[in-house]
């Protein structure tokens, strides 16, 4: 298995693809799901999920 990984520049090296399709992540359908906590936001005092994200994100620092 070692013999097919590349060793990069700066350590970095590259999978076969064999593994890679192994731990490969699956698309999450987010579409399902626009829309659903604007009545939510809207009672917290936010016109907008993005408003929301950044007050969570300043939280964060």
């Amino acid at each position: 298995m070692l013999k097919n990984m590349k060793i990069g520049e700066r350590g970095q090296i590259t999978i076969p693809k064999e593994i890679r399709d192994q731990f490969e992540r699956k698309k999450l359908n987010l579409a399902k799901w626009r829309g659903k906590c604007a009545r939510s936001l809207a009672e917290l005092g936010y016109s907008s999920v993005d408003q929301f994200i950044e007050d969570v994100r300043g939280l964060l620092k």
